[in-house]
């Protein structure tokens, strides 16, 4: 196991000190995610345990703990359908926790999983599941993507050598498209293959999307959160902030907007307020470069958040079913990939959509032929 990053306080101690002091930061925080008194919240990147922060373990990361909750943050092994260029939540957690005060930060990386402050209050998600936000929580929310938009580039972390150059959005919706034709859709097409073609997705609409995207107006580049939906909104009666930092990227403002609006559920004219609420803010932020073709630029974006889901929705709708599944789990299987191609027919220009019982019907064999394979059937083009 790798040595705990921890505060730097901790790091200016003599290495003697420093070495017995991680080893007992370990020792009790390992205590603390194996404690089963804690609430637990899993999504599809991580499993977190919520539990009390202990006195000792407090005074050894110089935190209060008075009243105070961590949150045990161990990563899961999952299909990879979304792009990381930061591999640390971490690192990219130390940049904007010193501009948006709010973020909870991370207190020790032990390597294999991290140790989080944690934010008192419920997930939107939990308190307003679905339907309309209110005003005040939506212009919130377009400050938020302001403030992030304004924290300096150059304290980020760095990039991969090949990414898009500062302003290049076209460049940079071609690396979007790029990953998840090379990362998402390639090497998960020899396993789900047969289902896909039921369904009506082709070998190439990812690349027939690329062809129709048109050239982007130019805007500078920011830090964008990516992942702004209802789970990650933390509310309470005083405040809200904005967690799960692990698939930030920097790039294109738009992206950030367009995948908000899509994962939030926004109706029509709440797509309308919430562009405007952003264009606004971004404005009295003094980044009014950054809205700079929005009224032509933000629709491809939506177009490729569409587009692009279309394949995790899908895999993530059968992988989920259960060895023996009842007409209701393949149903409820069958409306998700139903609404994912209604709303991918569009922008991936498909030839037909698949009625329910369709779309149940090709999950049910699918799922047959997975119970039936060879594990060497079910290794993706890439040998993962």
């Amino acid at each position: 196991m790798s040595p705990p990053s921890l505060s730097r306080g901790a790091r200016d101690l003599p290495s003697r000190v420093a070495a017995r002091h991680a080893r007992w930061v370990r020792r009790l925080a390992e205590q603390h995610r194996a404690r089963t008194d804690g609430e637990v919240v899993t999504g599809y990147h991580n499993s977190n345990s919520i539990v009390p922060l202990g006195w000792t373990l407090a005074l050894l990361l110089r935190t209060m703990p008075f009243r105070a909750r961590v949150k045990c943050r161990t990563p899961l092994q999952a299909v990879e359908v979304v792009p990381r260029v930061w591999p640390s939540e971490n690192e990219i957690l130390k940049v904007v926790t010193r501009h948006l005060k709010e973020t909870p930060r991370c207190l020790v990386d032990l390597g294999d999983w991290q140790m989080h402050t944690y934010h008192a209050g419920s997930p939107l998600s939990q308190v307003n599941p679905e339907g309309p936000v209110t005003y005040e929580l939506m212009a919130a929310l377009a400050e938020f993507f302001a403030r992030t938009a304004a924290v300096p580039a150059g304290e980020l972390p760095p990039l991969p050598a090949d990414w898009p150059a500062d302003g290049d959005t076209t460049g940079f919706l071609d690396w979007l498209i790029d990953f998840t034709e090379r990362r998402v859709h390639r090497p998960n097409r020899a396993r789900f293959d047969t289902l896909f073609e039921a369904v009506g997705i082709r070998p190439h609409v990812m690349a027939e999307f690329r062809r129709a995207s048109p050239r982007l107006t130019p805007r500078p580049f920011c830090l964008l959160h990516t992942d702004v939906h209802r789970a990650n909104i933390i509310v309470d009666h005083r405040s809200f902030a904005v967690i799960d930092w692990e698939l930030a990227l920097y790039g294109d403002p738009l992206h950030d907007l367009a995948t908000h609006l899509v994962r939030m559920g926004y109706d029509k004219e709440e797509r309308a307020l919430m562009c405007a609420l952003w264009r606004d803010a971004m404005c009295r932020a003094g980044l009014g470069d950054l809205t700079a073709g929005i009224d032509t630029d933000l629709r491809v974006y939506v177009d490729f958040e569409y587009a692009q889901s279309v394949f995790p929705d899908i895999m993530r709708a059968a992988l989920a079913l259960p060895g023996t599944g009842t007409d209701d789990d393949y149903g409820a299987a069958a409306d998700r990939v139903c609404r994912a191609l209604r709303r991918a027919a569009e922008p991936l220009r498909l030839d037909r959509a698949p009625d329910r019982a369709e779309v149940a019907g090709a999950l049910r064999e699918w799922h047959a032929g997975v119970r039936g394979a060879s594990p060497r059937d079910l290794v993706a083009d890439d040998g993962r």
